[in-house]
């Protein structure tokens, strides 16, 4: 197997590239690792040809959403000792707050698979705490998480039906005005199992 590397921009970009190199090929989806600063790491596994699709298919999300993949590469049968420097752990940086990395998480029970995902990413503490507060009044949603990844980005994941996620994510955009900058707001539907394992706990 051969390992894709993906460097992105913000979580919430980060999560739609990974969506779209989900669908394109039949790759997993192994984690996500922030460096520290808006910028995350993307692991992927499959053959080759897969992981190139894959990565070709997030790159261009990305480049749409006006946050281009600051890089996209490929490791065709990687060492067994690179493994080390692979691994990651869910501790969190005593830097930021965040998770040093994105780990999938062992489904304890079979759920349904939420409709949709919604993330919204904002630069400040206060507006997204003010931003998910209106979310969870304005639809009929439910809260996931809260994730930092560095330099004060915090992100709020919410789930429920495309038009709950949808409205939610349109109301909270409006209450970071004035208090923080809106950095993404991304609704993702019919999530991938890959990637609800790494935010759906």
């Amino acid at each position: 197997m051969s390992l894709g590397l993906l460097e992105t921009r913000f979580l919430s970009v980060t999560a739609v590239a990974c969506e779209a190199a989900l669908r394109a090929a039949d790759v997993r989806l192994l984690s996500l690792e922030p460096i520290g600063t808006e910028v995350i790491l993307s692991r992927f596994e499959g053959d080759v040809g897969s992981i190139q699709a894959a990565l070709n298919a997030a790159s261009g999300v990305a480049t749409k959403l006006g946050a281009p993949a600051l890089s996209a590469s490929m490791i065709p049968s990687p060492s067994d000792s690179l493994e080390p420097a692979l691994a990651g752990s869910e501790s969190l940086n005593p830097l930021y707050g965040g998770r040093d990395c994105f780990l999938p998480s062992e489904p304890r029970e079979e759920k349904p698979r939420p409709a949709a995902i919604g993330i919204l990413e904002t630069q400040g503490l206060a507006a997204i705490l003010n931003a998910t507060d209106i979310m969870l009044k304005t639809a009929n949603i439910q809260f996931v998480g809260k994730e930092k990844i560095g330099v004060a980005y915090v992100s709020v994941i919410i789930k429920g039906d495309i038009g709950a996620v949808g409205t939610a994510l349109e109301a909270g955009s409006k209450a970071v005005s004035g208090l923080g900058k809106l950095v993404g707001l991304e609704l993702i539907a019919r999530p991938h199992k890959d990637l609800l394992r790494l935010f759906v706990r």
